[in-house]
């Protein structure tokens, strides 16, 4: 008897409602019925149709080799600016330029220069991630490259202007001269 239940129990199980509900009728049962009990060799157990589970939705590649390289380009453009902005404020603090009244430590720049990059590299990320509740968002996602693409260019403007940065004409202190 458990035999005969943990059989049926089975087949309630991996046999879905939906595909007992297309089932043939029973004259064509009959039929079938009485095709099969002709050979010996129709006795074995025939498996139930394979159900398929409902598609998932499918997994976005959010990080991928154009987001690492545009992040990457962005991140080396964010050290250039941070490095020479460091060196100009270091050397104007040298020289005694009086709008500099100290250089700020290297841990404090950096964690003032990363956190904008952490938040220029998280927006581009959820740009990218896909929003099934954001309507557009396939126009929205394809947008993703504009954070890094626009940021890009101004921060390596930024570096570059530093990195030519000369004293004032007019300086008040003597030390601020042309070296």
């Amino acid at each position: 008897m458990r035999p005969l239940i943990s059989t049926l129990l089975l087949l309630m199980v991996t046999v879905p409602p939906s595909v007992l509900a297309e089932s043939n009728g029973p004259a064509e049962i009959r039929e079938v019925n009485a095709e099969l009990s002709t050979s010996p060799a129709n006795y074995a157990m025939i498996a139930p149709p394979k159900y398929a589970p409902p598609d998932a939705p499918s997994a976005t590649k959010v990080i991928d080799k154009k987001f690492i390289a545009a992040m990457a380009s962005l991140a080396g453009a964010e050290t250039l600016r941070l490095t020479t902005h460091q060196l100009v404020l270091e050397h104007e603090y040298a020289a005694g330029a009086p709008w500099v009244t100290s250089v700020p430590s290297t841990p404090h720049m950096i964690g003032k220069y990363g956190t904008i990059f952490a938040s220029e590299a998280l927006l581009a990320y959820e740009l990218k991630k896909p929003h099934r509740w954001l309507p557009g968002d396939r126009m929205v996602q394809k947008l993703w490259w504009v954070v890094p693409g626009v940021m890009t260019p101004i921060h390596i403007k930024n570096g570059a202007r530093s990195i030519g940065t000369q004293a004032p004409a007019g300086c008040p202190v003597a030390e601020c001269g042309p070296q």
